[in-house]
């Protein structure tokens, strides 16, 4: 979560710094306990979860 902080638009990111996605029960965990929410689909790539940090979930980030 603490890329996110660093992101446009605080975009949690969807992969880690060696370019290996994070597990999609990772991101659904975040949303689960109001770190992140939904920001918008992928036309593209429809399974992909692109969610962002809410203010919660840049809260914690930050400690």
């Amino acid at each position: 979560m603490r890329r996110g902080l660093d992101q446009p638009g605080g975009k949690l990111p969807l992969f880690d710094e060696e370019g290996q996605r994070y597990h999609e029960r990772t991101i659904k965990s975040c949303l689960e306990r109001g770190w992140a929410q939904p920001w918008f689909s992928n036309p593209l790539k429809p399974d992909w979860l692109v969610c962002k940090l809410t203010d919660e979930g840049r809260r914690l980030a930050e400690q």
